[in-house]
């Protein structure tokens, strides 16, 4: 995997270059980039999102909207219009990753709670609320908003593809078996239930997704916004 991982940072500065130029623009993608790919990786390996990186990209995503801020606008919408005087450029770009990391972050805060509610089990550890954290401070509200939808829809669609190729390849059939024997129920159903409950990291799919943005968001956002702002 290493040789793997190494090419594929190396693409990631190549695309940063031809996308944004040699500007902050770059800078500030080439960070987020390397962050999103470490905990790709990690969370597929490991099934752990480590908080020195997530805590370490939420400051310098801050860090960075005060220079270049996220394409959101947000924040100006919600309170310049309201407040005496307008924010200045880089208060209105830092409390854009603010808002983003806080709004996007709760929003699978609430989604975990309401899965271990309805199933009864963990769906997610806090490590995804806290890269939700991290992202927002990069992107901002409308582009955190769309990694959590891209991010769920990319696992959706996998985990169940991974489900139906488990079962029919008969995993765990032994152990079905002999669960079988003891009278816990059918040999098939058994094998999906025991497929059914196979978890994929949903943090290496929110980075896939976080990747995505980056280098389609530009050319996505010139044909479609999701909360217009003109």
């Amino acid at each position: 995997m290493y040789p793997s991982v190494e090419l594929f940072t190396g693409l990631l500065f190549v695309f940063c270059f031809l996308c944004f130029g040699l500007s902050l623009h770059t800078l500030k993608w080439l960070f987020f980039s390397c962050i999103l790919v470490v905990l790709i990786v990690t969370d597929y390996r490991e099934r752990i999102l480590p908080d020195l990186v997530n805590w370490f990209g939420v400051g310098i995503g801050l860090v960075f909207a005060t220079r270049v801020p996220p394409a959101d606008g947000m924040a100006r919408m919600f309170l310049g219009r309201h407040a005496g005087s307008p924010l200045p450029p880089w208060g209105a770009g830092v409390l854009d990753g603010v808002l983003g990391g806080l709004l996007c972050g709760g929003l699978l805060w609430a989604a975990a709670i309401v899965y271990k509610l309805v199933r009864g089990r963990e769906g997610m550890g806090f490590g995804d609320v806290k890269m939700m954290f991290m992202v927002g401070a990069f992107f901002g509200i409308r582009g955190a908003f769309v990694t959590v939808l891209l991010g769920t829809l990319l696992g959706t669609v996998i985990g169940v593809g991974v489900i139906v190729v488990l079962f029919a390849s008969g995993w765990k059939s032994a152990l079905a078996k002999r669960a079988s024997k003891m009278g816990l129920g059918r040999v098939a159903a058994l094998r999906w239930a025991i497929a059914s409950r196979y978890q994929l990291p949903l943090g290496t799919f929110l980075g896939i997704a976080a990747l995505l943005i980056i280098f389609f968001g530009p050319w996505t956002s010139s044909r479609w916004s999701l909360f217009p702002l003109g």
